[in-house]
């Protein structure tokens, strides 16, 4: 039992090492290297099953002292185990906001491909170029009130700091 007790506690301390190699791999081998840790996971929980069948046949003085090694050995591995989970959601979530992030650079928001468009529906729907034209100078207009608005807004806020402190 104590050789199997030896083994399974350096395999933890090996995985715990593997788990600082795991924070600083590349993307191709991070995958290898988290299936490595998850294979040594697993077979310590195998051998951890067999520490505590052989935990219950140590002698009565001996006994709880035995499971108490072989259940602080299983919480580790249960907290190793976790924390690879953990780093495991985190990376899947970092790569989903990459790739929802490339996605959004690869798209192109032209204003004039949208005053195209624009023109082209209001065409099909029949609209005057008198209509587009005032729909158009309202939309310019509408820019400066709001930029003015942002403008008198920041005064009036500066003011009130300014006098109330």
């Amino acid at each position: 039992m104590e050789q199997l007790y030896q083994q399974t506690h350096k395999q933890v301390h090996q995985i715990q090492s593997h788990m600082g190699r795991l924070e600083s791999a590349d993307k191709q081998s991070v995958h290898l290297v988290e299936n490595e840790i998850q294979a040594s996971i697993d077979r310590i929980f195998s051998q951890l099953e067999r520490l505590e069948i052989l935990s219950s046949k140590e002698p009565p003085n001996k006994r709880p002292n035995a499971k108490l090694r072989v259940d602080q050995l299983k919480y580790d591995v249960q907290h190793l185990q976790s924390a690879l989970t953990n780093f495991q959601h985190r990376r899947h979530a970092r790569e989903q906001q990459e790739r929802q992030r490339e996605e959004l650079l690869s798209r192109t928001f032209t204003a004039n491909g949208t005053q195209k468009r624009i023109l082209d529906i209001a065409n099909m729907l029949g609209l005057s170029n008198t209509v587009m034209r005032l729909i158009e100078k309202r939309a310019f207009q509408d820019k400066y009130l709001m930029v003015g608005g942002m403008l008198l807004t920041c005064v009036v806020m500066f003011l009130v700091v300014q006098y109330l402190t």
